[in-house]
């Protein structure tokens, strides 16, 4: 499912029109983001998921074509984690 098919459902369900259901989208999804990006803080949607920051250690990789190793940096990933709820509702179905 893409975003414009996101738009689309919401739009048929609630009948609002799909411009301000696409407003609508892209500022959530904006949010999101800036929550992550600039403020650093996770955001939790209670019944759906999390969406929160995974940290990784810096580590040495190797090149097997080179024969060479590398280091990579440490750095911070999105990650999204869903509810509970959300997974017993996925195994039961």
């Amino acid at each position: 499912m893409t975003k414009a098919d996101i738009i689309n459902e919401i739009a048929n369900e609630t009948g609002v029109a799909k411009k301000d259901v696409t407003v609508v989208v892209e500022s959530f999804m904006a949010t999101i983001k800036d929550s992550l990006l600039e403020k650093r803080e996770c955001v939790y949607l209670r019944g759906f998921g999390s969406f929160i920051i995974k940290h990784r250690a810096a580590k040495t990789a190797r090149n097997i074509l080179k024969n060479t190793t590398m280091t990579i940096d440490a750095h911070d990933l999105p990650s999204f984690k869903p509810a509970k709820s959300f997974v017993e509702q996925m195994k039961n179905e």
